[in-house]
């Protein structure tokens, strides 16, 4: 992707993040509900072509998100794909693949919040390896002839109770549900996934009033060079932090001012 939608695509993953991040949604629920989502626009370009016209008003392509499949899947998903709806797109193909990509990484987010991020993330590579070793395993996997059914059972005999099942859903997505990936481009496209997935930090933010966004950046991007990992920001606002903010990221507690702890930071970071 490139121009609007990259741009799109990053602010959607943020959303994502946001969601996912409370305790209150099931990420492995969403990651299925998006991917139906993706199977629907990948088969009606009508649709996906509506959802991403310029012309028309966010909010009217917002609605139309809302009014096909509200009914149909938590309130979670409907908002975030309206969401997406009410974005700019350089293509509506681009909106599918980026509705597919937060599926997979709504399925990572579920194995990381079960502490099995590392074991999904080393299972795509052996299972990678595998196909690669195995040209009738490769052929019965590709085979255009052969049903969803049965290639859904073939993969749960190989991978169900010795993977994770993030695991085999995110393969048996693939598998499935091609959408013209080769199944090595697929396999390796999922593990960079979870390898980013498992190497993101979260920062808990409270401060007195909301940040502003250019505040926002620089904390993050300060916080980023400290601890040598993409930040994720969890933003809350609690009026008894006078003056200041307070950050949490893991274990460690970050109490001061603003200015003060990105000052402390660049020096850190100097020394």
């Amino acid at each position: 992707m490139n121009g609007a939608s990259r741009e799109a695509l990053a602010a959607a993953r943020e959303r994502l993040d946001a969601l996912t991040d409370s305790t209150s949604v099931d990420a492995a629920q969403l990651a299925d509900e998006l991917a139906a989502v993706t199977a629907l626009l990948d088969r009606e370009a009508g649709l996906r072509r509506a959802l991403t016209d310029p012309a028309q008003p966010a909010e009217a392509k917002a609605e139309l998100v809302q009014r096909l499949i509200g009914a149909q899947v938590s309130g979670a998903t409907a908002d975030l794909v309206a969401g997406m709806a009410r974005t700019r797109w350089s293509q509506p193909r681009d909106l599918v693949d980026a509705l597919e990509e937060l599926a997979d990484i709504a399925d990572l987010t579920a194995a990381e919040k079960t502490g099995a991020l590392d074991d999904v993330e080393d299972e795509l590579f052996r299972f990678g390896r595998i196909v690669s070793s195995s040209t009738e395993l490769r052929a019965a996997l590709t085979d255009r002839a052969a049903g969803i059914a049965a290639k859904t059972e073939l993969l749960h005999r190989l991978l169900g109770g010795r993977a994770k099942p993030a695991t085999e859903r995110l393969v048996t997505r693939l598998v499935t549900v091609p959408r013209g990936r080769s199944l090595e481009a697929g396999l390796e496209s999922l593990s960079k996934l979870a390898a980013e997935r498992r190497d993101r930090m979260v920062a808990v933010v409270t401060s007195a009033v909301p940040l502003s966004d250019g505040q926002k950046q620089r904390l993050g991007a300060a916080l980023a060079k400290l601890y040598g990992r993409r930040m994720h920001l969890n933003l809350d606002v609690d009026p008894e932090v006078v003056g200041g903010i307070r950050v949490k990221v893991g274990d460690e507690v970050i109490n001061g001012s603003l200015v003060d702890r990105l000052d402390e930071a660049a020096r850190r970071m100097a020394s």
